[in-house]
């Protein structure tokens, strides 16, 4: 397993993907490699938070306005992906007041729409905010699926004749004199070894881009920054809930899809535990009696589970202690930098910047190899995103109402490609989430899913009230039926994705949701006969 190519891009989060999809429109030939699945780092473990900026307006006036940028050009591009919530910053009677004025005038300073609110209208527009609230501050704050997001982002490239390997582990670059013209890569579906080269290789693996760095005897220092978060059993708030104050933990309610979310913490972690992410009590804690000050209905609600992700934190190359960490944009160019050529790292940021940060990583690939195709991603839509919601339903009447709706919030205008009046096409496999056969089907066919992970990432199976109680076994049967797996495989598949998501409820295994954990193992333990394998 040889060969060339003109750009090698490594990491398969957002950033990643909108690299291969940057490059690919301006008529690279790309090649992106990712050791798991798309947005299994960072991308996939945030709050998928729509930012307006407005969080950042009083602290980094820089961020924000990035932020804002962003967020007008994603509303354009990927509107299946985000929905346009607008979102309140609260002050409560622990709060200052005054921090609502100097506020507003620095979102207003960042280019960021900002308008004080009577807490009467503010409780209107929101009734489950906290109802002793002194002030609030209208903002354009939204919401934003990264998983959507992500995997618009590889259709596109792939579309334009990007190549995308998932399962291939970064094992060493290819090193010439002072040059990076490869890297070396361990596929763990096919259990082979091989090499990829191409002019210009692009780090973009997020906290683990120092591990990359590294097998170039390059230093890249980043500093982990553990964050928590809860996701809790239904919506209780439709607009984005922050604390009109600087950020601080547990300060933000999120709504998405058909949950809320309450984040984040930020604890500093040793690096060589990234891969080891654990929610432990207190953060729970942390989480709840925060969160209940934001919604006080939150303290009366389910948790569904809980997870962690770890932001790319990255120290100044003029202070290797650490003392100074950039929380923004971090692009390197170890050809001017570190004397080598062809190699370049994309790093730090925010997963509502990944445009952006794609872009400025695309650029100056293109201006390595002599290409001068300028930009387009600020202007194209995003694969799904060509047509409005309205639009599309108007298109796919013959789906079932059931399904219609919910094919459409995930798909967009490809929604269509669902389109089958087979009675297997259109039956439930999960109902948490309403995903069909159909959709299966098109994630598998079109969305590069491999094993039951993947179809969660693509199609939210699993990620419902039942947390694949009831639907698991149905889809790991459809990848079965669809060729995808073996009989022994799915059996592997399914034990291993019911022990991920019983990793997620057990720091919150109490009241109905230990209940619910012991029944799921009683099915599948007793009934069907599973081992349990490494649950416990």
């Amino acid at each position: 397993m040889s060969r060339e190519t003109d750009v090698i891009i490594i990491g398969g989060g957002a950033t990643g993907a909108g690299i291969a999809r940057d490059c690919a429109r301006r008529g690279l030939k790309v090649l992106l490699l990712e050791r798991h699945d798309i947005a299994t780092g960072a991308t996939g473990r945030n709050h998928g938070l729509l930012h307006s900026g407005s969080r950042y307006a009083v602290t980094d006036g820089e961020s924000a306005k990035e932020c804002i940028e962003e967020n007008r050009i994603l509303r354009r591009i990927a509107r299946h992906c985000i929905e346009p919530t607008d979102g309140l910053f609260i002050t409560l009677p622990e709060d200052d007041l005054a921090f609502q004025s100097g506020f507003i005038a620095a979102c207003h300073r960042a280019g960021i729409p900002a308008e004080a609110l009577d807490p009467r209208e503010a409780l209107r527009l929101e009734p489950s905010a906290n109802p002793s609230l002194l002030g609030a501050v209208r903002v354009p704050d939204g919401t934003v699926d990264p998983f959507r997001l992500t995997a618009a982002n590889m259709l596109d490239a792939k579309e334009h004749g990007a190549e995308v390997l998932t399962g291939c582990e970064i094992v060493g670059l290819i090193r010439e004199g002072s040059r990076v013209c490869g890297v070396r890569v361990f596929n763990h579906l096919t259990r082979q070894a091989g090499e990829f080269r191409a002019p210009m290789v692009v780090n973009a693996a997020g906290i683990w881009g120092q591990r990359i760095a590294e097998y170039a005897d390059l230093s890249v220092k980043m500093f982990p920054a553990k964050g928590a978060l809860l996701i809790l059993g239904h919506r209780i708030n439709n607009m984005v809930i922050n604390r009109c104050r600087k950020p601080a933990d547990a300060d933000i309610l999120v709504p998405g899809d058909t949950i809320s979310l309450i984040g984040t913490t930020s604890t500093h972690i040793d690096y060589d535990q990234i891969d080891n992410m654990c929610v432990t009590p207190d953060e729970v804690d942390t989480l709840i009696r925060e969160g209940e000050k934001l919604a006080p209905v939150l303290g009366r609600t389910r948790i569904l589970r809980a997870y962690a992700g770890v932001r790319p934190l990255v120290a100044s190359d003029n202070d290797p202690t650490g003392r100074s960490v950039s929380r923004g944009i971090v692009l390197l160019d170890h050809g001017k930098r570190d004397g080598m050529d062809g190699f370049i790292t994309i790093t730090g940021g925010k997963l509502m910047t990944y445009r952006l940060m794609a872009e400025w990583a695309t650029d100056l690939v293109c201006e390595r190899l002599g290409n001068t195709t300028p930009c387009s991603t600020a202007s194209a839509s995003l694969p799904g995103s060509e047509h409005t919601a309205e639009q599309t339903l108007g298109k796919v009447i013959s789906l079932p109402p059931t399904i219609r709706g919910s094919a459409v919030w995930r798909h967009g205008d490809r929604a269509t490609r669902l389109l089958n009046n087979s009675r297997l096409s259109n039956s439930l496999v999960c109902e948490c989430e309403a995903v069909t056969t159909g959709e299966v089907r098109y994630a598998i066919d079109a969305l590069g899913v491999k094993n039951l992970g993947d179809l969660r990432r693509r199609t939210r199976v699993g990620m419902g009230t039942c947390q694949g109680e009831l639907c698991a076994c149905r889809a790991a049967g459809l990848l079965q039926r669809f060729q995808l797996t073996t009989p022994a495989q799915s059996l592997d598949q399914l034990s291993h994705f019911l022990n991920e998501r019983w990793k997620g409820v057990r720091p919150v295994a109490w009241g109905n949701a230990l209940r619910e954990s012991e029944f799921t193992a009683w099915v599948y333990q007793g009934l069907c006969g599973l081992d349990n394998g490494e649950q416990g």
